[in-house]
Protein backbone atom coordinates (compact mmCIF):
# COMPACT_ATOMS: atom_id res chain seq x y z
CA UNK A 1 0.00 0.00 0.00
CA UNK A 2 1.14 3.79 -1.23
CA UNK A 3 2.41 5.62 1.57
CA UNK A 4 -1.67 7.91 1.41
CA UNK A 5 -3.50 5.14 0.13
CA UNK A 6 -5.85 5.09 2.94
CA UNK A 7 -8.46 3.85 0.54
CA UNK A 8 -7.27 1.13 0.18
CA UNK A 9 -7.74 -0.76 3.62
CA UNK A 10 -11.54 0.15 2.81
CA UNK A 11 -11.44 -1.43 -0.70
CA UNK A 12 -9.58 -4.72 0.92
CA UNK A 13 -11.96 -4.99 3.51
CA UNK A 14 -15.45 -4.68 1.90
CA UNK A 15 -13.46 -6.84 -1.18
CA UNK A 16 -12.79 -9.52 1.43
CA UNK A 17 -16.44 -9.60 2.30
CA UNK A 18 -17.85 -9.68 -0.97
CA UNK A 19 -19.27 -6.35 -1.09
CA UNK A 20 -19.69 -3.81 -3.54
CA UNK A 21 -19.45 -0.41 -2.85
CA UNK A 22 -23.57 -0.06 -3.74
CA UNK A 23 -24.15 -2.60 -0.82
CA UNK A 24 -21.49 -1.12 1.55
CA UNK A 25 -23.07 2.12 0.46
CA UNK A 26 -26.22 1.06 1.50
CA UNK A 27 -24.62 -0.25 4.69
CA UNK A 28 -23.42 2.60 5.98
CA UNK A 29 -25.79 4.86 4.56
CA UNK A 30 -24.40 7.27 1.54
CA UNK A 31 -24.20 6.78 -2.23
CA UNK A 32 -22.06 4.48 -3.84
CA UNK A 33 -20.39 6.98 -5.64
CA UNK A 34 -18.81 7.75 -2.12
CA UNK A 35 -17.71 4.84 -1.12
CA UNK A 36 -15.98 5.46 -4.48
CA UNK A 37 -14.47 8.73 -3.41
CA UNK A 38 -12.96 7.45 -0.31
CA UNK A 39 -11.56 4.13 -1.83
CA UNK A 40 -9.83 6.38 -4.36
CA UNK A 41 -8.49 8.90 -1.59
CA UNK A 42 -10.31 11.71 -3.42
CA UNK A 43 -12.26 12.43 0.21
CA UNK A 44 -12.38 11.74 3.84
CA UNK A 45 -14.80 10.16 5.71
CA UNK A 46 -16.19 11.98 8.40
CA UNK A 47 -15.96 10.58 11.92
CA UNK A 48 -19.74 9.69 11.75
CA UNK A 49 -19.13 7.33 8.84
CA UNK A 50 -15.80 6.52 9.22
CA UNK A 51 -17.29 4.81 12.49
CA UNK A 52 -20.25 3.00 10.43
CA UNK A 53 -17.51 1.78 7.86
CA UNK A 54 -15.18 0.30 10.67
CA UNK A 55 -18.46 -1.67 11.89
CA UNK A 56 -19.73 -2.75 8.39
CA UNK A 57 -16.08 -3.75 7.65
CA UNK A 58 -14.77 -5.29 10.80
CA UNK A 59 -12.26 -3.04 11.02
CA UNK A 60 -10.36 -1.73 14.25
CA UNK A 61 -12.17 1.86 14.80
CA UNK A 62 -9.18 3.22 16.86
CA UNK A 63 -6.40 2.19 13.76
CA UNK A 64 -8.98 3.48 11.33
CA UNK A 65 -9.58 6.89 13.54
CA UNK A 66 -5.30 6.92 13.82
CA UNK A 67 -5.19 6.79 9.53
CA UNK A 68 -7.45 8.81 8.42
CA UNK A 69 -7.20 11.07 11.16
CA UNK A 70 -3.23 10.93 12.04
CA UNK A 71 -3.70 14.13 14.68
CA UNK A 72 -5.93 12.55 16.87
CA UNK A 73 -3.30 10.28 17.93
CA UNK A 74 -1.70 13.24 19.67
CA UNK A 75 -4.75 14.28 21.29
CA UNK A 76 -6.27 10.98 22.84
CA UNK A 77 -2.67 8.96 23.22
CA UNK A 78 -2.61 5.73 22.13
CA UNK A 79 -3.83 3.80 24.62
CA UNK A 80 -1.16 2.76 26.44
CA UNK A 81 -2.21 4.64 29.96
CA UNK A 82 -5.56 1.87 30.04
CA UNK A 83 -4.64 -0.68 33.10
CA UNK A 84 -3.97 -3.93 31.73
CA UNK A 85 -6.57 -6.00 32.95
CA UNK A 86 -9.17 -3.16 30.47
CA UNK A 87 -7.06 -3.90 27.69
CA UNK A 88 -7.38 -7.26 28.06
CA UNK A 89 -10.73 -7.66 28.61
CA UNK A 90 -11.74 -5.11 25.94
CA UNK A 91 -9.90 -6.99 23.34
CA UNK A 92 -11.37 -10.42 23.81
CA UNK A 93 -14.43 -8.72 23.90
CA UNK A 94 -13.96 -6.36 20.68
CA UNK A 95 -12.56 -10.10 18.74
CA UNK A 96 -15.20 -11.94 19.65
CA UNK A 97 -17.98 -9.23 18.87
CA UNK A 98 -16.35 -8.62 15.52
CA UNK A 99 -18.75 -10.38 13.27
CA UNK A 100 -17.41 -9.62 10.14
CA UNK A 101 -13.83 -10.28 10.89
CA UNK A 102 -14.67 -13.58 12.65
CA UNK A 103 -17.03 -14.40 9.50
CA UNK A 104 -14.00 -13.11 6.72
CA UNK A 105 -11.53 -15.76 8.61
CA UNK A 106 -13.82 -18.48 9.01
CA UNK A 107 -13.81 -18.85 13.24
CA UNK A 108 -15.45 -21.26 14.26
CA UNK A 109 -17.49 -21.41 17.57
CA UNK A 110 -14.99 -24.70 19.03
CA UNK A 111 -12.39 -22.20 17.95
CA UNK A 112 -13.81 -19.33 19.74
CA UNK A 113 -13.66 -21.22 22.96
CA UNK A 114 -10.06 -21.61 22.42
CA UNK A 115 -9.40 -18.24 22.12
CA UNK A 116 -11.31 -17.26 25.39
CA UNK A 117 -9.25 -19.41 27.18
CA UNK A 118 -5.89 -17.85 26.07
CA UNK A 119 -7.71 -14.15 26.73
CA UNK A 120 -8.06 -15.85 30.23
CA UNK A 121 -4.52 -17.55 30.38
CA UNK A 122 -1.96 -14.55 28.80
CA UNK A 123 -2.56 -10.96 28.11
CA UNK A 124 -3.27 -10.49 24.62
CA UNK A 125 -2.97 -6.65 23.86
CA UNK A 126 -4.56 -6.40 20.68
CA UNK A 127 -8.05 -8.45 19.07
CA UNK A 128 -5.64 -9.05 15.75
CA UNK A 129 -3.21 -10.85 17.68
CA UNK A 130 -6.23 -13.32 18.43
CA UNK A 131 -5.97 -13.63 14.62
CA UNK A 132 -2.21 -14.63 14.62
CA UNK A 133 -2.47 -17.21 17.69
CA UNK A 134 -6.14 -18.79 15.59
CA UNK A 135 -3.67 -18.94 12.10
CA UNK A 136 -0.67 -20.90 14.61
CA UNK A 137 -2.85 -23.34 16.22
CA UNK A 138 -4.54 -23.98 12.93
CA UNK A 139 -1.24 -24.54 10.87
CA UNK A 140 -0.03 -27.16 14.06
CA UNK A 141 -3.14 -28.93 14.18
CA UNK A 142 -3.16 -32.15 11.09
CA UNK A 143 -7.49 -30.74 10.23
CA UNK A 144 -7.67 -32.50 6.81
CA UNK A 145 -10.31 -29.40 5.72
CA UNK A 146 -7.82 -27.17 6.52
Amino acid sequence: MKKNDHGAVIRAARESLGLSQRKLAAAVGVKASHIAYIEGNQRRPSMTLLRRLAQVLGLDRREMLFVWYPDAKFLIGDGHNMGEATRKRDAWKEFASNRPLLRRHGVTPAELRVLKQVSLLEHVSSPKHFLFVLNAIRQAGDSPDR
